[in-house]
């Protein structure tokens, strides 16, 4: 349940469109759906602004399909699903025909809905062997309805890239930061934008970088102010926390207004 389905129950009862039993009935969906093997939280929509994403990876088959097929049942907002193959991706085309691959950012979308593109997020990487994460943090981003910039390879080994394309930055509400080897590029842009800077360590590297870990700790240990980091390889979560702090700093200008 979205917050604007509630809102539409609650004025249609003010209305008189909608039955004080009917509404009733539609309130008292259990926010949980039991499938015996997964339990889903119908009403994470209505507290996060997005239905339960689906992390495929690890998943045994034939269940992320029948996972899909009961969140579209009772969500009429875009269906998320990450870490996803070929094979989940087969899956879920037998429940949701409509569904779309996204074999770079490894993205299942199940599109309910087109949310108009608001604000800024710029998504920036070291090297194109970062832009899976990338896309999957930009991808995420605008099918939450954001507007994304994307502005790849441009890390510390030429940082001249970076310096002359410093435009890109001028409106942004929010940066995502993608690096691997040694991490250093998201204090650098941390250092020259005056908005939040989301890094995301890769595991991008040779042996020394330890699967992503030294980027990470470069991060956290970033003398740059107003960077937070997120796990390794984490293009999700980078993307659905600029979700979160562009749609805040739209929501503000226009209270301002």
């Amino acid at each position: 349940m979205r917050r604007e389905d509630l809102l539409e129950i609650l004025l249609g009862v003010r209305e008189g469109r909608v039955g004080i039993e009917e509404a009733a009935a539609r309130l008292a969906l259990e926010p949980v759906s039991d499938l015996g093997f997964a339990n889903l939280d119908q009403h994470r929509e209505l507290r996060k602004d997005l239905p339960e994403v689906v992390y495929c990876e690890g998943k045994p088959s034939g269940t992320i399909g029948p996972i899909a097929r009961s969140l579209a049942e009772r969500s009429s907002g875009n269906i998320l699903l990450t870490r996803a193959s070929e094979e989940a991706y087969r899956e879920v085309k037998e429940c949701l025909p409509e569904a779309e691959y996204h074999p770079l950012a490894r993205i299942i979308v199940v599109r309910r809905e087109e949310r108009p593109r608001v604000g800024k997020v710029v998504v920036v990487t070291g090297g194109t062997a970062d832009i899976p994460v990338a896309e999957e943090a930009a991808l995420v981003a605008e099918i939450s309805g954001n507007r994304v910039e994307r502005l790849f390879d441009v890390g510390v080994a030429g940082i001249h890239r970076l310096l002359s394309r410093t435009e890109v930055f001028r409106d942004a509400n929010v940066v995502v930061v993608v690096a691997g080897m040694e991490g250093a590029l998201a204090s650098i842009v941390g250092g020259l934008v005056s908005c939040p800077v989301i890094a995301v360590p890769t595991s991008v590297g040779y042996g020394a970088s330890f699967g992503g870990l030294s980027a990470l700790l470069t991060m956290l240990n970033s003398c740059a102010p107003g960077v937070a980091v997120v796990n390794i390889d984490n293009g999700f979560g980078a993307g659905y926390l600029a979700h979160l702090i562009n749609r805040a700093a739209v929501g503000k200008r226009d209270e301002g207004r």
